[in-house]
């Protein structure tokens, strides 16, 4: 298959590709590089430095190589810039994605797989885990965001035939995240650890979060390419797990020393997040591999091994 991974520089986007070069897939990129890393690029695969915003860029890149499958990694992706700058948010997260789907529609391009979330769609759960009937209660522009996209692809779907799998992921964490800005609390508390500083738990701690290995997630973009007509699927492991859990495993597996301090909470979290992932594990196999211990484990080993490179 000819592939499209846009933000494929990112943490996430970047295995995508990987995956997909060695799947032995044509594979080219799309990265403004503004959070992407370009040594996270695959050699392998052809990169083009562009917003997905800029629709001449986009459409040179589309009519030149005739995609089959577009997946859609590059986002605005801090939710609180969204709430400060949401209309920044929407050029990106939604009329990027326009952008691309326009594209699409004049080249051919057969299937789209967006990266989606679970916890700023559903919002405050009901139910635990939730599954994809869940009510959907964005309290963030970034979740109206991608839940519009979601929106936006079944039109495309029912008015142009191109299938769309949009993947509502859990947190995501791993190899490769950035631990700058608004990032996972993974990459935060680790990175702090290693470096000696003081990492800071938001509020009591008790806060939940339904925590997936970017490894797991990357195997479910591989299965979507796929599966056929429009999709709305979970990827996460339906296991909840508190901040403050997390802050003493990577304080142990970092040898820190550090102690747990609490700071203000953030206002409008979350109190629990977690998802169920039976939708996709009936319709294509798919279930988490890596478990919390063992994901950490690894993200932490490739942390240091990073810090050794500097």
């Amino acid at each position: 298959m000819r592939v499209l991974v846009t933000g494929g520089a990112g943490f996430i986007g970047s295995q995508i590709a990987d995956a997909y070069v060695e799947a032995g897939h044509h594979v080219e990129i799309i990265d403004n590089l503004v959070t992407g890393r370009e040594q996270n690029l695959n050699p392998k695969a052809v990169f083009h430095r562009a917003d997905i915003r800029d629709a001449e860029a986009v459409a040179k890149i589309f009519a030149a190589t005739k995609f089959d499958v577009v997946n859609h990694h590059a986002a605005q992706m801090d939710v609180r810039r969204s709430v400060a700058d949401p209309v920044y948010d929407a050029s990106v997260n939604v009329l990027g994605v326009l952008t691309l789907l326009e594209a699409a529609t004049k080249n051919g391009v057969r299937r789209f797989i967006f990266a989606s979330s679970g916890g700023a769609i559903y919002g405050e759960q009901d139910y635990f885990p939730a599954d994809e009937k869940h009510p959907t209660r964005p309290i963030s522009p970034y979740g109206v965001a991608k839940l519009t996209t979601e929106q936006y692809l079944f039109y495309y779907y029912a008015v142009y035939g191109i299938e769309s799998v949009c993947l509502r992921y859990a947190n995501v964490y791993g190899p490769r995240q950035n631990p700058e800005g608004e990032a996972g609390v993974v990459a935060i508390f680790t990175t702090k650890m290693l470096n000696g500083e003081q990492a800071v738990v938001n509020g009591d701690g008790k806060q939940t979060r339904d925590y997936v290995f970017v490894g797991d997630v990357v195997r479910a973009n591989v299965l979507a390419l796929g599966l056929n007509g429009f999709r709305i699927l979970n990827i996460g492991t339906g296991v909840e797990s508190d901040v403050n859990m997390l802050f003493r495993e990577i304080r142990r597996l970092t040898g820190s020393s550090c102690d747990e301090k609490h700071g203000e909470a953030k206002k409008g979290e979350q109190l629990r997040s977690v998802l169920s992932a039976g939708a996709i594990q009936a319709l294509a196999g798919w279930k988490p591999s890596v478990a919390l211990s063992e994901g950490l484990e690894r993200t932490v080993s490739y942390f240091k091994e990073r810090r050794g490179r500097k």
